[in-house]
């Protein structure tokens, strides 16, 4: 339970899409221009060990006999006032950094992303248009944008500088690789079910639309993938792919073994519950502690999930029907089952609990809602309906007991 609230609140302040960098010194200079015969290139990091870092990063790398520099769209100021409540609520302000290269490769050598560069087919008059733009775009007032982990972004930002700065016409391959956000976020997310599992909780059915053509390029090892089939003007965008750093096959960490994945803990969460019931019934012992435990979890990550729902600017965020039964509502129940007094209360939240879990599983189940949830949420959330009929035992409200049942 503990894991899970932590992964609630700390998902919000990490980037979901792409490596975010602390913000660099000293920019590169707007008037360090070099001389002709310009290179351009799309650099792609490959997926690192932290969270952060599991879709990778992309930048622009811009570079002659006189100057190598990369631009970078995934800079934020981690200094600046209440950046950590300013970014769960959605004012994700990153920025474009230009600086030299070489200031650009030791994060990714210590963590041992490979690092791909894809040098693009484009004319001297369209890679002084690119430089141009980033270099406008870079300036202290322009610099800053707001952030969106899915459609703009530091994969996003650097395709659309180089679409624009060509003359010519740029086409993608048409094949999406994934069908929407949610299922190209669990591919990369694959070996970090907890990760995950936080994702599919606070983001919403946003996420679960079926993706327009190069939207699934949010993620820069798909849009690397991409642009090595894309053309421009009926010839091969990229010319030349190079290995700067081989890296390791794989710097993501292994899979989560299966005992310490969410479904895992749903399965006991839902036998703990089903025993809970089957006690009470037999002896009308109550497990007090237990039904604390699972309705004060739900209601803290309920507190999350409602001011995501109506607070937050994150993409996705809104509609989430997961707000039905993570909610701070269900700390009622956590508080109430100790208290007599708060029978009524109680009881109108058990039955509440028990009404909304069997909607939530029928909508799942049959395909009514867009939003996917998440494997582990299936076992949690029916998890709710023994112990909302222990608490309306308890309270009261339902009188049948197992042995009356049996006569």
């Amino acid at each position: 339970m503990n894991r899970i609230i932590a992964i609630l609140i700390t998902i919000f302040y990490l980037s979901c899409g792409v490596t975010a960098q602390e913000r660099t010194d000293t920019p590169f200079p707007a008037d360090s221009v070099g001389g002709e015969d310009l290179i351009v290139s799309i650099v792609t990091c490959d997926p690192g060990p932290d969270v952060y870092e599991l879709c990778g990063h992309a930048a622009l790398r811009i570079r002659n006999a006189q100057m190598d520099s990369v631009w970078n769209y995934g800079i934020f100021d981690f200094t600046s006032p209440n950046f950590i409540y300013r970014f769960c609520k959605g004012e994700t302000d990153y920025m474009v950094y230009g600086y030299q290269f070489d200031r650009f490769m030791p994060a990714y050598v210590r963590r041992g992303s490979k690092v791909t560069e894809q040098v693009l087919d484009l004319t001297q008059e369209e890679a002084r248009r690119l430089r141009a733009l980033v270099q406008v775009e870079s300036r202290p007032e322009n610099r800053v944008y707001r952030y969106n982990y899915v459609r703009d972004n530091c994969a996003t930002r650097p395709w659309k500088r180089v679409t624009e700065a060509s003359v010519r016409d740029i086409h993608m391959p048409d094949t999406l690789y994934y069908p929407t956000f949610r299922s190209e976020m669990r591919h990369f997310h694959r070996n970090y079910p907890w990760y995950q599992f936080g994702i599919d909780l606070v983001l919403g059915s946003g996420l679960d639309y079926p993706m327009a053509k190069d939207e699934d390029i949010f993620a820069p090892p798909v849009l690397s993938a991409k642009i090595a089939e894309a053309t421009i003007g009926g010839r091969p965008l990229v010319k030349e792919t190079n290995v700067i750093f081989p890296g390791y096959v794989d710097a993501t960490l292994p899979p989560t073994p299966w005992w310490r994945t969410p479904m895992a803990v749903g399965i006991v969460m839902l036998l703990l519950s089903i025993g809970t019931m089957f006690v009470y019934l037999k002896s009308g012992k109550l497990w007090k502690w237990w039904i604390f435990l699972y309705f004060f979890a739900a209601g803290i990550a309920g507190c999350i999930v409602t001011f995501l729902v109506f607070c937050s600017e994150h993409e996705a965020t809104s509609p989430n029907v997961l707000i039905y039964w993570l909610n701070p509502l269900q700390l009622i129940v956590a508080a109430g089952i100790w208290f007599k007094s708060w029978r009524t209360p109680v009881s109108a939240m058990a039955a509440y609990d028990f009404v909304m879990a069997v909607v939530l599983i029928v909508l799942f189940a049959a395909g009514l809602t867009p939003q996917k949830a998440n494997p582990a949420v299936w076992p949690m959330l029916l998890s709710v309906i023994p112990l909302a009929v222990i608490v309306l035992l308890n309270t009261g409200a339902l009188k049948v007991t197992y042995k009356e049942y049996k006569k």
